[in-house]
C-alpha cells in the first residue's frame, strides 16, 4: 500500500492547476525532483537546445471524435534540400509506417524536415510537405524528394479512418516551427496517444556534455504511444498504481476480451502501440555514428518499462546539425571532421538520459483526453509522487535523495 504523505506547497499548487485542466501547469519530471542520469540538461531541457533545431506543432480537435495532430522537426531554418544534414534511422521493432526509411539508410542524410502524425495520415502529411517544399525558393527544378514522416496509432481516441490531417495543418506546423520551448503532453502528434495505459503524448529533454567530453548537446523528442510497466528512475510506478501490461492475466489467468473475443481497449494492455524518438545533436557525426547514437535511445526507452511489444513500432531518427558535416547542393567533394569512435560514449549516455526523461515528460505533462467514446486519463501526479517517495527516488521536498 502507498502511504499518503504531505506534499510541498509548490507541488500542491502545481497539482491543483493540473486538475483545473491547464496542461502547461502539469509538472515535468525535474519539477518533481527526478533527475535522470549524470549530465545536465540544456536551458530549455528540450530538443531545441540543439542549436538551429526548430519544432512546430498543430493540435487537431473536432468534437468528440477527432484527437490528433502534427509535430514538425526542422534540423535548421534553411532549405534542408540544399543544405542536408547527415542522418540515420534505427528500428527497434518494425511494426509501423515510417516513410522515407530506405533513402535515409542508403544516402545517410535528410532532405526534408521530419513530421510526426497519426498512422493513416502519414501519406497525406507527406504529400502536403512535398507541396510545401516544392514551392520554396530554389526548388523549381526538383524532381525527387524523400519526405520523412513517422507515426503512432491514435485510433483509440481519434477517428483515424477519417484521416483528419490537412495540408493547412502541415504547413502551419512547418511554418510556425521555432527554437523556443516545446509544448509537451496532449499536443500535436501526441494529442490522441497513450503510454503505459495512461495518456501519453509529446515529450522532450536534452543533455549538455562537459567541455572535457566535447561540450556537445544531445536533444530528444518523443511521441509516446506504447505499453509496458511504467518505471520512473527505478521506481515501479505502474505496478504500484495497479496499471501495467498483462495485469489481468497475472491476476486471474484470463485476458481482457470483448464480446467478439478481441482484446479490449483497457487501462492495461499488452504493450501495443508505438513510439517515435527523434535524436538531434550538434556533435559532428557521420551517418554510421548517428546510427550508433540512435540505438542508444532504445536503451532509454527500455529504462522506462517498455518491452517493445509485438504491435509496437519503435523507431529512432537521429541527425547532426553540425555545419562541418552537412552536404551542400553543388558540392562535388566533402571534407569533414567528426567525433572519433572513442569519443562517442558520452554522447551515448546523453542520448539514453534524454530519451528516458523525454518519455517521463510526455506522460507527466499529458492531460486527460476523451474521444470515440473512450477516455485516456492523465496520470495522477500526487500518486506518482507518493511512489517516488516510497522508493526513495525523491525527498518529500521534491529533492532527489543522495545515492
Amino acid at each position: 500500500m502507498i502511504m499518503k504523505r504531505a506534499l510541498p506547497a509548490l507541488l500542491l499548487f502545481t497539482l491543483a492547476q493540473g486538475a483545473a485542466g491547464q496542461s502547461n501547469a502539469r509538472p515535468r519530471a525535474r519539477d518533481l525532483g527526478v533527475e535522470v542520469g549524470v549530465f545536465m540538461p540544456g536551458p530549455l531541457n528540450a530538443i531545441t537546445d540543439v542549436d538551429g533545431v526548430l519544432v512546430g506543432q498543430v493540435t487537431v480537435r473536432e468534437g468528440d471524435r477527432v484527437n490528433t495532430g502534427i509535430t514538425a522537426i526542422r534540423p535548421h531554418g534553411g532549405s534542408i534540400y540544399h543544405d542536408r544534414v547527415p542522418a540515420a534511422i534505427y528500428v527497434g521493432n518494425g511494426f509501423g509506417k515510417l516513410l522515407g526509411v530506405t533513402q535515409v539508410r542508403e544516402l545517410g542524410e535528410l532532405e526534408t524536415p521530419i513530421l510526426l502524425t497519426c498512422t493513416l495520415c502519414v501519406w497525406k502529411a507527406a504529400d502536403a510537405m512535398v507541396e510545401w517544399a516544392l514551392e520554396l525558393d530554389g526548388m523549381e527544378r526538383v524532381g525527387s524528394l524523400n519526405a520523412v514522416v513517422g507515426e503512432t496509432n491514435d485510433g483509440g481516441l481519434n477517428d483515424i479512418r477519417s484521416r483528419p490531417i490537412t495540408a493547412a495543418h502541415v504547413r502551419e506546423a512547418l511554418e510556425t516551427a521555432s527554437s523556443g520551448p516545446v509544448a509537451e503532453g496532449s499536443v500535436g502528434a501526441g494529442r490522441g496517444t497513450r503510454a503505459f495505459g495512461w495518456k501519453g503524448g509529446i515529450g522532450t529533454s536534452s543533455r549538455i556534455l562537459p567541455e572535457s567530453l566535447g561540450g556537445f548537446t544531445v536533444g530528444v523528442l518523443v511521441q509516446s504511444n506504447f505499453g509496458g510497466i511504467l518505471t520512473i528512475a527505478g521506481a515501479p510506478v505502474g505496478k504500484e498504481l495497479g496499471r501495467y501490461s498483462f495485469q489481468r492475466d497475472v491476476a486471474t489467468g484470463e485476458p481482457d476480451l470483448d464480446a467478439l473475443g478481441q482484446l479490449e481497449w483497457t487501462d492495461a494492455d499488452e504493450g501495443q502501440g508505438s513510439i517515435m524518438m527523434v535524436v538531434a545533436t550538434d556533435a559532428p557525426l557521420s551517418p554510421l555514428k548517428l546510427e550508433r547514437l540512435a540505438k542508444r535511445a532504445v536503451m532509454g526507452l527500455a529504462r522506462t518499462g517498455s518491452f517493445a511489444g509485438n504491435g509496437s513500432g519503435d523507431y529512432v531518427i537521429a541527425f547532426s546539425t553540425a555545419s562541418g558535416v552537412r552536404r551542400r547542393s553543388g558540392e562535388e567533394w566533402t571534407a569533414s571532421t567528426e567525433v572519433t569512435n572513442g569519443g562517442m560514449s558520452a554522447l551515448f549516455q546523453g542520448a539514453v538520459e534524454a530519451t528516458e526523461e523525454a518519455i517521463y515528460n510526455s506522460i507527466l505533462k499529458a492531460t486527460t483526453v476523451s474521444g470515440m467514446g473512450r477516455t485516456a486519463d492523465a496520470i495522477d501526479v500526487a500518486d506518482v509522487v507518493r511512489v517516488l517517495e516510497e522508493f526513495n527516488v525523491i525527498r518529500r521536498s521534491g529533492q532527489r535523495r543522495p545515492q
